[in-house]
């Protein structure tokens, strides 16, 4: 999976519902290349279907984890772009303070989790990073 499938991938994970000439126009690609493109990371099986996602869809990935993650220099665009293309990041926030991102990851098991962790802290430009497992989640009212 190349840097443009990832800005793909990442693109459809800000919006699911995006038009295929909204990709392209998003991407600056021709909308056949965006089909093309779709079409082979879906036989691939790295697209596996479109979907919501609703609070109770967190039970399917019961590990999660918070990843803060340092970046040398200039990379911080760069890395962004391609935790969001991995499959198992569900958000990535950027912060204040020692950490440039955090990432919000879940797996179904420890040990998928521990192979993203080691995926990217391979990244180019991944200075440091720390984990924290979440146990449980409470979640406020609404007023």
């Amino acid at each position: 999976m190349d840097e443009t499938d990832q800005a793909l991938i990442a693109a459809l994970r800000r919006d699911g519902r995006a038009s295929l000439s909204d990709l392209a126009a998003q991407l600056g690609l021709a909308r056949g290349t965006v089909t093309t493109r779709m079409e082979r990371l879906q036989r691939r099986g790295e697209i596996q279907g479109f979907t919501v996602v609703t609070r109770g869809d967190v039970s399917a990935m019961p590990v999660r984890g918070l990843m803060m993650i340092s970046i040398e220099g200039r990379g911080t665009e760069r890395i962004t772009a391609r935790l969001v293309g991995l499959p198992e990041v569900t958000a990535v926030h950027s912060t204040n303070g020692r950490w440039d991102l955090i990432a919000e990851i879940g797996t179904r098991t420890l040990e998928e989790l521990d192979a993203v962790l080691a995926k990217v802290r391979n990244y180019d430009g991944v200075t440091g990073s720390e984990t924290s497992l979440l146990l449980t989640t409470r979640r406020a009212g609404r007023r």
